[in-house]
């Protein structure tokens, strides 16, 4: 070749390059453009550009009201004449008890189910999306739901506890997830937190059946309430096939046009001309390509690599604080309360008040939030107040047994307050940090790595649990208080020193300062840039090729 054609062809070159690099500069815009609409978007703004986001959210988390419905039936049924007297032993009372082995066994049963169906969704949800996932969940409930009505024997209970399980565990991780991927920054706190909202309904219907079934004295009794999960799944299932799959998801998959249309029947777009579908895809494209230099892979192994071990840790040891803090401890109030001296029906009325605190208590975290309290510091304050709530409980197990009656009263009163503190702060929020401080690239299987440990933790408390309270096994009463409050402080100290805030913060921001291992109390006041230096490398590559 001639010096002309090859200096002619280094011209057509550098010019293919230089066209090739404007698509990539304008999804650069687009993408800083979406970041910057959405740190000024308010609150107002979000719920009117993402109303259909909101219903479908949640409508999908409402999935998870079906588990608070039965863990509330299978702990409150050891408090439950008619339970105790067809699945447990007759005591030297005179009284029938379900054997605390038998009470660890059925509630650790439904935890070890959900530990197998979380590590199946780690797999399914990634491969197959959330719609199918959720929906094929939802046909497993629906058959299981028929062993647990014709249950002969607690060793069939227990059977559909592990098998109910495996779907439960799915709804546990997918909700939170997509609810984080449908909305904005200013309406993630809300709908990530909302599941917890879901939880306390579906625990507060349970309690409320068995107690409209305390003057029954046949076995319908505890029948009925097993048969009402059959009133969840088909709603739901009709409502998640006709739901948009997560643009992320899509994204993920390359399916960016697909992605697009998702979003679009996510919003008003088309009543909202400040809202754009190319820019908002443009930063979701632009987060994932992040994450995915950052991540060499997106397995469960990744999630233990660099950066992604500090987080892995943070959302595992989030989720375990909710059980650490005393929460398996309050899930057999009505049998602890029975055991501190209240009768069946008041004990029943007092958790009725707990499980109404806990739907409540969502509300007022919001509106704790709405006033720019962050995330960390309700987390952290409510450990606080959750601790001394549980060292109290335990001195009331001093009072001399003359004044019992009015101990136990002031034990369900502070029952009460436990719970508002926990819902204010841990029960709630805890579900926005989990799903804010994972990738979006291994959200999915980092959450789930939480939710095991939160079910193992489960467990554990789970077996402890009826043996402190049990009158035949160690029979402590109030003093359990103390144990917990112990184990409440060691979380406080955890909280303080490692997790972090993450309020305002959009997923690429919140991977920058991952990524620069950023204190967990600088979090808030630390700046990051999420566009300058990969716009410089863009620059200086083209400058190489010329």
């Amino acid at each position: 070749m001639t010096k002309d054609e090859i200096s002619s062809a280094g011209d057509a070159l550098g010019d293919v390059e230089r066209q090739d690099s404007v698509p990539t500069a304008k999804a650069n815009n687009n993408a800083k453009a979406a970041t910057e609409s959405e740190h000024k978007m308010t609150l107002l703004q979000g719920i009117k550009t993402y109303p259909k986001a909101i219903a479908w959210s949640v409508l999908i988390s409402t999935c998870i009201a079906m588990e608070g419905y039965d863990i509330s039936l299978v702990n409150n049924f050891y408090a439950f004449p008619q339970f105790t007297r067809k699945y447990g032993e007759l005591t030297a009372d005179g009284s029938y008890q379900v054997p605390a082995a038998w009470q660890a066994g059925l509630s650790n049963g439904a935890a070890c189910g959900e530990i197998i169906g979380l590590l199946i969704n780690g797999w399914a949800s990634e491969r197959f999306g959330y719609r199918i996932t959720i929906m094929t969940s939802l046909a497993l409930i629906t058959i299981f739901t028929a062993i647990f009505f014709t249950a002969p024997n607690i060793q069939t209970l227990l059977a559909a506890e592990i098998l109910a399980g495996v779907p439960w565990g799915i709804f546990q991780t997918l909700t939170v997830t997509y609810a984080s991927e449908v909305c904005p920054v200013v309406l993630r706190g809300y709908l990530t937190s909302y599941v917890n909202f879901c939880w306390g309904f579906g625990q507060l219907i349970g309690i409320g059946v068995i107690k409209s079934m305390l003057n029954r004295d046949d076995e319908w009794s505890y029948r009925i309430p097993y048969g009402l999960q059959w009133m969840w799944p088909v709603p739901l299932l009709v409502g998640i096939f006709l739901a948009p799959e997560s643009p992320w998801w899509l994204v993920r998959k390359n399916r960016d046009e697909d992605a697009k249309k998702a979003l679009i029947r996510l919003t008003n777009a088309d009543r909202n001309l400040d809202f754009n579908a190319d820019e908002t895809i443009a930063m979701i494209r632009h987060t994932t390509n992040l994450e995915a230099k950052l991540s060499d892979g997106a397995s469960y192994f990744d999630c233990f690599k660099g950066t992604n071990l500090r987080r892995t840790e943070i959302v595992c040891l989030v989720w375990a604080i909710q059980n650490l803090s005393g929460n398996s401890f309050s899930n057999y109030s009505t049998y602890f309360l029975e055991q501190a001296g209240l009768s069946a029906s008041n004990s029943y009325s007092f958790a009725m008040g707990q499980y109404g605190i806990n739907m409540v208590g969502v509300f007022g975290a919001w509106l704790l939030m709405s006033f720019g309290i962050g995330r960390r510091t309700l987390y952290l304050y409510g450990l606080c107040g959750l601790c001394a709530v549980l060292f109290v409980l335990g001195f009331l197990g001093l009072v001399p047994s003359a004044h019992r009656d009015q101990a136990s009263l002031a034990t369900g009163s502070l029952m009460l307050c436990w719970a508002l503190f926990y819902q204010l702060s841990v029960g709630t929020v805890a579900y926005s940090l989990v799903a804010e401080i994972s990738t979006r690239r291994l959200q999915i299987k980092t959450v789930v790595l939480g939710r095991v440990l939160y079910n193992i933790v489960g467990i554990i408390c789970g077996v402890l649990t009826p043996y402190m309270l049990n009158p035949a096994a160690w029979d402590w009463s109030n003093f359990a208080g103390f144990f917990w409050g112990g184990v409440c402080f060691c979380c406080v100290v955890y909280t303080f020193f490692r997790v972090p805030e993450t309020t305002g913060r959009t997923f690429a921001e919140l991977d920058m300062l991952f990524e620069e291992k950023v204190s967990a109390r600088k979090f808030s006041s630390t700046q990051v840039e999420v566009f300058g230096d990969q716009e410089e490398a863009e620059v200086f590559e083209h400058k190489v090729k010329l």
